[in-house]
């Protein structure tokens, strides 16, 4: 057995009646085996993949340890060379696995791979977390081959090529369980949300590759644990972006930005007020008042905006004055 396919459970009973199947169904067992890992559910996940799923391997926690954290120690029981982080709401096609594990066989060189991410809602549209491959901008703004901010494109195989990434997204991520721990992981602090944006950049800053695989295609429902715009998950994604950009970037590079995010981020407050959006402005505050705090704990990295894979304008300055709507105009 080479992958361990592992999905984490937080109170998704629903979500695993109707996506594990799929994950059953097309896995070959002779490449890998699916497990799902539970962060101390309070529904009755439990029982049900007991009596539906008696034959997935099953691990109950006895905390909630989010989505870092969950990931973190189930990967560390783990014997395999490879292991899929895989969200509980991603339908997988058939032959989705075997793509991704043939890449890293065939380079050594790739230590992470993702595939082709598309909308289970509408299956001719890419999905936001992720989509064909994911970058950044030199202020930390992610986007991917396929979406843009906001802005889905539709599949018309204009990304059908391999190619290097930045990140891969942690919806339905390959990775090499040693490549992995050498890293150490998921940024626990984090506890959910552009964690694994942070590791991929560790493992850029180390000198390893990460590749997009769309010839494997999986469809992602999205939105599984918070809503787009639900407070928290807003907070969280200003708050790990920020402590991001802190450790991973050179203390030059970090004084070179933090000013222009600053200004970009109160922008965006300001437009939250417009609209009324008090609870959004809340989450922005208290997000700069964590990462003021979190902060003492990281030294910095290595990384620069010079790295092949970091956009060197500014996204969202493309985005809304350029009206930049597609991967492919952005890099023109």
């Amino acid at each position: 057995m080479k992958v361990a396919v592992i999905i984490l459970n937080w109170n998704g009973e629903k979500l695993l009646q109707e996506f594990l199947p799929s994950v059953i169904r097309n896995t070959n067992p002779e490449i890998g085996k699916v497990i799902v890992v539970d962060n101390a559910s309070s529904d009755g996940s439990a029982t049900m993949m007991h009596t539906m799923f008696p034959e997935v391997e099953y691990i109950q926690f006895d905390n909630n340890y989010g989505f870092a954290g969950g990931y973190n120690r189930a990967i560390a029981m783990q014997g395999e060379e490879i292991v899929v982080l895989l969200n509980s709401d991603v339908e997988v096609s058939e032959g989705w696995l075997e793509p991704l594990v043939d890449l890293l066989e065939k380079d050594h060189n790739v230590v992470a791979v993702q595939p082709k991410i598309k909308a289970y809602k509408d299956k001719k549209c890419f999905e936001y977390a992720g989509a064909c491959g994911g970058f950044i901008d030199y202020l930390g703004f992610p986007f991917c081959r396929g979406r843009i901010l906001g802005t889905l494109e539709t599949d018309e195989g204009q990304y059908n090529d391999v190619r290097e990434v930045f990140w891969c997204s942690g919806a339905a991520l390959c990775i090499r369980r040693e490549a992995y721990m050498q890293v150490g992981g998921l940024d626990e602090r984090f506890f959910a949300h552009m964690e694994e944006i942070d590791m991929c950049w560790r493992l850029r800053n180390a000198g390893r590759k990460l590749n997009v695989c769309p010839d494997s295609v999986v469809y992602h429902l999205g939105g599984g644990s918070l809503p787009m715009d639900h407070p928290r998950k807003l907070f969280l994604n200003y708050r790990n972006n920020l402590l991001m950009l802190y450790k991973n970037l050179s203390r030059c590079e970090w004084k070179r930005v933090c000013w222009q995010r600053w200004f970009l981020d109160c922008a965006a407050m300001l437009m939250f007020l417009f609209k009324g959006e008090w609870s959004h402005v809340k989450s922005v505050i208290q997000a700069y008042r964590e990462f003021l705090l979190l902060k003492k704990h990281y030294k910095h990295g290595v990384g620069t905006r010079r790295d092949a894979c970091i956009y060197p304008r500014s996204l969202i300055f493309r985005y809304y004055f350029k009206r930049v709507r597609t991967f492919s105009e952005l890099m023109e």
